[in-house]
């Protein structure tokens, strides 16, 4: 697995996972609250890895620069 995400794109990622994450787990309750800390664990993954495989399938590679 190549790296196929931007510091930026990373970044947003793992504040995006926690938000989900943290809301799914503290203020959400029944399956919309596990669906959201899933997602949010995703992400979070995601963006501690730098690779994405939706990216990798629409062939979207942010850590590219121009």
């Amino acid at each position: 697995m190549q790296c196929n995400l931007s510091n930026t794109d990373r970044t947003i990622r793992v504040i995006a996972g926690l938000l989900f994450a943290g809301a799914g787990i503290l203020l959400v309750r029944g399956l919309v609250g596990i669906l959201l800390a899933l997602l949010g664990a995703v992400l979070i993954f995601s963006g501690s890895i730098g690779f994405c495989h939706v990216y990798k399938f629409f062939h979207i590679d942010t850590s590219k620069k121009p």
